[in-house]
């Protein structure tokens, strides 16, 4: 029997991930790195389209069942072959783009919260990007030392547009409406602040109902309805709950209140209108950002470089516009008014 047959799952988990590694990408002239640590179809597309822009880039994969690669301070040299032993394996992929003797220009795109994470508990001194991040997952990983560390130069690139982009198609879909109406959760107060000082000096009223359960949604939609023009779904627990958002949505159609968000499946679902940003844009922008960070002169600030994802492309629901008496702009003379908000 051949050898490779009684190699244990979590060794050939590894050795898989070296193989696709080079396949996927040996030139490394420029010293990027991709990080992936899923294979959802989103993160997929981004890399795909960030390879073309950057075709030089390097592809690194944490493996099932691998939770981090080494720290720095760790990391051993890599093995030159697929015959690297068991422990090795259980520790990561090691490659030699994670030595510790990293140049100053090498930079890393970490994709997804997973891979994000995983880049920042592995510590080092390199410009990192953590890309295709949801504002909760950057949330999530604020609380992190690593994140803040002085002079590294860290940029996060999140996967929604900014809310002023949301507040400017919400005005061209609905001239007039002012009301807006949201449910927020416990996790949204970051998300309101942040919709409050994109919405000041729009006269834009805001209507919040508070659910802090499941249970109290509709009790929350039932309260703030009566006293809004339209609703917007935040990219918080309930935006990134299929059921919640489907219950928002019902809640809004039989009111006749439209919806708007902040992903395309909210459109498919039933809202009225969304700001999106595709893989193929977001690839674009961390080109731009992940340059900057490489090339930037001396020690990074006490925080990371954040960014929204821009620019922002509008999408509409034809049927659900019918419904509300609606005769809206095309989607691209709406996307052209998103980059003229700018």
């Amino acid at each position: 029997m051949p050898a490779c047959v009684r190699l244990r799952p979590r060794l050939r988990a590894a050795l898989l991930g070296l193989a696709g590694l080079a396949v996927l990408g040996a030139a490394r002239a420029e010293g990027w790195t991709l990080l992936l640590a899923d294979d959802a179809p989103g993160h997929a597309e981004f890399a795909r389209a960030l390879r073309l822009a950057q075709p030089t880039a390097e592809v690194l994969r944490l493996p099932a069942g691998v939770a981090a690669f080494p720290p720095v301070a760790a990391a051993p040299e890599a093995a030159d072959t697929a015959a690297g032993d068991e422990r090795a394996a259980n520790a990561g992929v090691r490659t030699r783009s994670l030595r510790a003797a990293v140049p100053p220009e090498r930079l890393t795109v970490a994709v997804g919260a997973t891979a994000a994470r995983a880049a920042l508990e592995r510590g080092g001194s390199e410009p990192l990007l953590l890309a295709m991040l949801s504002r909760l997952d950057y949330e999530g990983l604020r609380p992190l030392p690593a994140l803040r560390l002085p002079g590294r130069r860290i940029g996060v690139l999140l996967r929604e547009p900014s809310f002023a982009d949301q507040l400017v198609l919400a005005s061209a879909v609905l001239p007039g409406r002012r009301r807006l109406g949201l449910v927020a959760t416990a996790e949204s107060e970051p998300l309101l602040r942040e919709l409050q000082q994109a919405a000041a000096g729009g006269d834009w009223s805001l209507q919040l109902a508070q659910a802090p359960d499941a249970l109290s949604l509709a009790g929350a939609l039932r309260a703030v309805l009566p006293r809004s023009d339209l609703l917007l779904v935040l990219p918080d627990t309930i935006g990134s709950s299929q059921a919640a958002t489907l219950a928002v949505l019902h809640a809004g159609a039989s009111a006749g209140v439209p919806v708007i968000g902040s992903n395309e499946g909210l459109v498919r679902s039933g809202a009225l209108a969304a700001a999106v940003a595709t893989p193929a844009l977001l690839a674009r922008q961390a080109q731009a950002l992940g340059r900057r960070l490489a090339a930037g002169p001396g020690p990074g600030a006490a925080g990371p470089v954040v960014e929204s994802a821009a620019p922002a492309e509008a999408r509409v629901n034809p049927t659900v516009a019918r419904s509300l008496g609606l005769v809206l702009p095309s989607e691209q003379a709406l996307s052209e008014r998103l980059a003229g908000g700018r």
